[in-house]
């Protein structure tokens, strides 16, 4: 069986999106709409794939759509499809403002449709390694730095880039934000450019988020410290590093690295651990599982719920940038 989908938005993520659904043996894809006609045709001619002159038209002919469209369009293509009871996938954030996010929300649980928003770093492969290690953080530290891109610059950095580590932290910690505090400044466009948030849970767990989209060299990494053990991921180089404290039993080997830690503590062995990393690609992985989850009737990797929390936390951040610098957004 497979599922006839079609895609919302062909610009440079969304001939990616095109590409792969055309590689996903459980889809069908149907074909996609722009409203940009001469790009609309460019793409046709080159993907091979069908264009349709309306969104409607294409509604008609397929049983799910994925939106890669820009943010600000994010809602109003979700509701037009929902509300012809298709199933959405929405390219992150969910939608461009807090209250479209509630709303869509409420309108999926309503349809009962499936609904997933693309969260991408979920299925990065480092980080599905480091999954199984995490074990009550209490430190996160990220840093996010690109080079600049006019693309994205319609949304703030915090929209466009660190959201990516708000998810994965709010994924991980699993805990209600108790604080937020937050710096940044507008540097080449007219939102932030540059931020630094710091994010305190009820649980005790602090999170400390760097995201620049005006830096030389490129970097996607994240800390995570908790007990007896430190967790490295490196989303762009597609690494994983473990550092793990175990009591030392008996009398160490001579090549074990042990750290003494006085007034009585005993010894402590340092284990290093690289997990395997297995290569996948995360956006066909992601795309993959939303397929699966409308044919098996079966809960999507990151509902909309999910998606609104991470959208939430990232307004809130921006709320902190604006009250402390004045930036106008």
């Amino acid at each position: 069986m497979k599922l006839k989908i079609g895609v919302l938005g062909a610009g440079h993520l969304g001939k990616i999106h095109l590409r792969l659904l055309k590689e996903i043996t459980s889809a069908e894809l149907v074909g996609f709409f722009d409203h940009d006609e001469a790009a609309a045709i460019a793409v046709e001619n080159e993907t091979g794939v069908k264009k349709f002159e309306s969104l409607e038209a294409l509604l008609k002919e397929c049983d799910a759509v994925d939106i890669v469209v820009p943010t600000l369009s994010h809602y109003e293509c979700a509701v037009k499809a929902i509300k012809k009871s298709k199933h959405v996938f929405i390219e992150k954030p969910l939608t461009h403002t807090v209250s479209e996010g509630k709303k869509l929300v409420s309108l999926v649980n309503e349809a009962d449709v499936k609904a997933q928003v693309g969260h991408v770093e979920r299925f990065n492969p480092a980080f599905l390694a480091a999954k199984e290690y995490f074990n009550q953080p209490m430190f996160i530290e990220t840093h996010r730095l690109a080079e600049f891109n006019p693309r994205g610059t319609d949304v703030s950095v915090v929209h466009d880039l660190m959201i990516h580590d708000i998810d994965i932290v709010l994924s991980v910690v699993k805990s209600s934000v108790k604080k937020i505090s937050a710096s940044g400044v507008a540097v080449v466009s007219d939102t932030p450019d540059i931020a630094n948030a710091r994010i305190e849970f009820d649980n005790g767990c602090v999170a400390n988020l760097t995201s620049s989209r005006i830096s030389l060299k490129n970097m996607r990494k994240s800390r995570f410290f908790q007990r007896d053990a430190y967790i490295s991921v490196d989303f762009l180089k597609k690494k994983t590093e473990i550092v793990r404290l175990k009591n030392v039993t008996g009398e160490p080997g001579p090549l074990d690295v042990t750290i003494d830690l006085g007034k009585g503590k005993g010894l402590k062995q340092i284990y290093f651990d690289q997990p395997k990393v297995e290569e996948s690609n995360a956006i066909k992985m992601e795309l993959e599982l939303f397929i699966r989850s409308v044919l098996n009737n079966t809960p999507t990797a990151v509902p909309v719920e999910e998606g609104y929390l991470a959208l939430h936390t990232a307004h809130q951040v921006m709320e902190k940038l604006n009250s402390s610098l004045n930036v106008l957004v």
